[in-house]
């Protein structure tokens, strides 16, 4: 594998959530993308993801509302795999405020 397609260069949006366990299959994490539920602050620049195939990259802040609460949080890394939910939470970090 070249230095050019490392995991932490970005993933696609609905890969990442469904990597980081806030959905338990991809065309969940798929539909919920589409929907343009999710708001995402890159470089102080927000925008709203509205394709599953939009690349989220670690440091980018992500924004929305999942089971009646309103997730917010930070990217650490992208992941190679869907592990289990310990590896899965080294994914992100939340935010406050």
């Amino acid at each position: 594998m070249s230095d050019a397609t490392s995991p932490n260069d970005g993933a696609r949006a609905d890969v990442w959530l469904w990597r980081a366990r806030f959905f338990k299959t991809r065309s969940l994490a798929a539909k919920f993308v589409d929907e343009g539920r999710i708001r995402l602050t890159r470089a102080g620049a927000e925008s709203r993801i509205d394709k599953p195939s939009r690349t989220v990259k670690p440091g980018d802040v992500l924004v929305f509302a999942l089971a009646g609460r309103v997730v917010s949080i930070r990217i650490l890394d992208c992941g190679e795999r869907r592990g289990p939910a310990t590896e899965a939470r080294g994914l992100y970090e939340a935010v406050e405020g």
